[in-house]
């Protein structure tokens, strides 16, 4: 099996080219590929390059599950690298079609720094979805568990719950409730959850439980952020 393996601020993901590739990926097949033990070890499968009638190119994104994620910010990044590598683009923009939606892709001329623009961000029950009136998933609570947590929800082409917390996260934190609210009935199709906790008016704190992966991201970083959370 030829693949090619790449990071992303520590998400990990191999990629698969479907010319190489003999047979055609099934569940099992991508849990294996993805066990850290009896496979590569991977946080996900980027398949592609295929052809797209809407884009320059086509990508399907595999959770180590075997599920199917719409977009992912690493994901796409680490893709736009391996095309890079591969020949297959320069550092003209190019466009990527996904399940959550096409993206555009630029490469600057140092290689190093790869720009994906997602799409916009909304917050409607129906886009993301998130059960319930439809309305705009913004300052809610739940209770999971022994803990009620307030939140906001929205979509850039994949789900996520953004967990508003007032002390600074951890990963005991993200591992206990992430899963619980992963598979919320307010999520019918799962949903990606962040941790934050906002330090000062220029950086935040996040833990990061994903959807779907047997293997999980927990990525604890101060982030420089260029406009204050919504708070409405």
């Amino acid at each position: 099996m030829k693949f090619a393996k790449y990071h992303g601020l520590g998400n990990i993901y191999i990629v698969i080219d479907p010319a190489t590739f003999p047979d055609p990926l099934t569940e099992n097949s991508i849990r294996t590929i993805c066990h850290p033990h009896f496979g590569v070890g991977s946080d996900g499968i980027l398949w592609g390059p295929l052809p797209s009638k809407l884009c320059d190119f086509g990508l399907r994104i595999y959770n180590p599950d075997g599920s199917d994620a719409e977009k992912s910010g690493n994901g796409l990044r680490i893709f736009a690298r391996y095309l890079l590598d591969s020949g297959h683009v320069g550092h003209d923009p190019f466009t990527v079609e996904t399940l959550g939606g096409p993206v555009t892709c630029t490469i600057a001329a140092d290689r190093q720094t790869i720009q994906v623009a997602m799409g916009q961000v909304r917050f409607n029950s129906e886009a993301i979805p998130v059960t319930g009136l439809a309305r705009e998933v913004l300052n809610e609570t739940m209770r999971v568990g022994d803990r009620t947590f307030r939140f906001c929800a929205a979509t850039l082409g994949n789900p996520h719950c953004v967990v508003l917390l007032d002390s600074p996260p951890t990963a005991a934190l993200a591992h206990a409730y992430g899963p619980l609210i992963e598979h919320s009935p307010l999520f019918p199709r799962r949903t990606n959850v962040q941790f934050l906790y906002v330090r000062d008016r220029q950086n935040i704190q996040i833990e990061i439980w994903e959807r779907g992966p047997a293997i999980r991201l927990r990525l604890a970083a101060a982030v420089r952020r260029q406009r204050p959370l919504p708070t409405g």
